[in-house]
């Protein structure tokens, strides 16, 4: 995937002094790049028998809900906080500095599915768990994860080992 790799453009000192920050943006508007990352991100699931696709907010939609067309089925959005209009779940979460929420609308996911999860980058790996910690709440099972970039640096694969995980692009 060394090509979607030269596709990623690296912001230093985003979003603060010392952070290097890999910007998608730029291998979004790429039409090869783009689809080329859809078709990997959901061809490692083909056959799997996926029941739901989860985007994890904000960049998570923008992949997710290709992945599910490519898969055939349908997307979840888990979104922060107040954000939905119906009954929710939620799991609460630990930051570096704190806590955060994740929801999902109650009836989004049913007991047995099988759900694919899927994000733009693990970094820590905190919002995977707690993602996948709402999936399996609601009685889903968790097929496994797909990530167009991994920050190998951070671990975060410790947070949701002992589920498939993919990453295109390794940092």
């Amino acid at each position: 995937m060394n090509h979607l790799k030269s596709l990623i453009r690296e912001v230093p000192d985003f979003p603060k002094p010392g952070i290097l920050f890999y910007d998608i943006t730029t291998l979004l508007k790429d039409a090869q790049g783009l689809r080329s990352v859809i078709d990997e991100l959901g061809g490692h699931y083909t056959g799997q028998g996926i029941d739901r696709v989860i985007g994890i907010e904000a960049r998570g939609f923008i992949f997710a809900p290709a992945v599910a067309y490519a898969l055939n089925t349908g997307f979840v959005p888990v979104r922060k906080p107040k954000k939905l209009p119906a009954r929710t779940e939620f799991v609460e979460y630990q930051l570096e500095y704190g806590t955060d929420i994740l929801e999902v609308h109650r009836d989004a996911i049913e007991a047995g599915q099988r759900v694919l999860i899927v994000d733009d980058v693990l970094a820590t790996g905190g919002t995977a768990r707690a993602a996948a910690n709402l999936v399996e709440k609601l009685g889903g099972k968790v097929v496994g994860f797909s990530f167009v970039i991994e920050l190998d640096f951070l671990k975060g694969r410790g947070k949701i080992a002992g589920y498939d995980i993919q990453a295109l692009v390794h940092y």
